[in-house]
């Protein structure tokens, strides 16, 4: 029995992570951690006999554990990721990770020096639709794979729960806007379909709509592969919640349309369909979506052995993003991207 502990308890801890953790007969929740006090009670009601600290040093310096599940807003993953891992405990952390190159690269380093695995909630390479589009890009379906194009539409960022205002609009807590919280997902994805490691960068971001943000609510993103490219529009400011994805190759073209795939071959002239619920736009903590992000974890623990390809598609998750803003602020100059261990 694994012993595992919620440090941060919002909504994703709530109603994403918590439901995989409880079908699972091999980890125990036995502890939470939350700044807020007004969480205490969402906390006792759901972990009757968990234990309840008012910070994660708290918690880290008195629990016996093997693991612990980082939920809280991204500014302080990154120091409570090293702690624990410094503390020998396994770390599963919501995205994004961290927010600079420097960050990746020191706990990449604790990662290695400890025997431990860090792992991202890479949950929406999971999704139905998401999981079958990658099985028919291998299957050849399209050829070889040429360009992507993605949307994602929303109207507003997902709310956040027990604070007066949304940290995912504060710059200094998210890091960012919809390219922080939207973008990373599908980097990996798109990274994941085109299967090349991409080399260029570019980004334009926006504030269209929501003005009173200290953030931007809409990024047009260019990436370069070496024999592909991708275009992706990331808003916050939609009259439609939507995601839409049309991947080209040299034999055909697959549209991913929310929940549904076509695919037209170019060979044989035919259109196919898979209907893939639920829709990608479907609420926004997944917890459906979490039993794989669990069991790859939890094998990883098993195994004693680091997860490298999940920290590899954070490290370019963050090396996108980085050079993204950075090009965005020399006028949406293509930039190089690189991952340095």
């Amino acid at each position: 029995m694994w012993r595992g502990a919620l440090i941060g308890f919002g909504n994703v801890a709530l109603h994403g992570h918590l439901p995989g953790w409880g079908r699972r007969h091999d980890v125990e929740i036995v502890a939470v951690a939350d700044t807020r006090p007004a969480r205490r009670a969402d906390a006792v009601a759901e972990l009757p006999g968990a234990r309840w600290y008012d910070s994660g040093e708290a918690l880290l310096t008195h629990e016996r554990l093997d693991f612990v599940d980082i939920c809280t807003p991204p500014s302080s993953h990154a120091t409570l990721a090293q702690r624990a891992l410094e503390r020998g405990l396994h770390v599963l952390c919501e995205k994004p990770l961290v927010g600079s190159p420097d960050e990746i690269r020191r706990l990449t380093r604790v990662v290695r020096d400890r025997g431990r695995i860090l792992h991202t909630v890479h949950n929406w390479k999971h999704a139905p639709i998401v999981r079958r589009t990658r099985e028919l890009l291998g299957a050849g379906a399209v050829g070889e794979v040429t360009s992507v194009v993605w949307h994602t539409l929303r109207a507003r960022p997902a709310a956040a729960v027990g604070t007066d205002t949304n940290w995912r609009v504060d710059p200094v807590v998210a890091g960012g806007g919809v390219l922080t919280d939207h973008g990373w997902h599908v980097f990996y994805i798109v990274q994941g379909w085109v299967g090349q490691a991409p080399v260029a960068v570019s980004a334009a971001l926006e504030t269209r709509r929501h003005h009173a943000f200290a953030v931007e609510d809409t990024a047009s993103v260019q990436i370069t592969f070496p024999a592909a490219k991708a275009d992706l529009f990331l808003t916050w400011a939609s009259d439609a919640r939507r995601n839409w994805a049309e991947v080209s190759g040299t034999d055909g073209v697959l549209q991913l349309l929310d929940d549904t795939i076509v695919v037209h071959s170019r060979r044989t002239g035919e259109e196919h369909r898979w209907h893939c619920p639920p829709p990608l736009s479907d609420g926004s903590q997944h917890p459906d979506w979490f039993d794989a992000v669990a069991a790859e974890f939890v094998g990883g623990m098993g195994a004693g052995a680091s997860d490298a390809c999940n920290l590899v598609e954070a490290s370019w998750c963050v090396a996108l993003g980085t050079a993204a803003r950075e090009s965005d602020r020399q006028g949406g100059r293509p930039l190089p991207v690189e991952v340095r261990g």
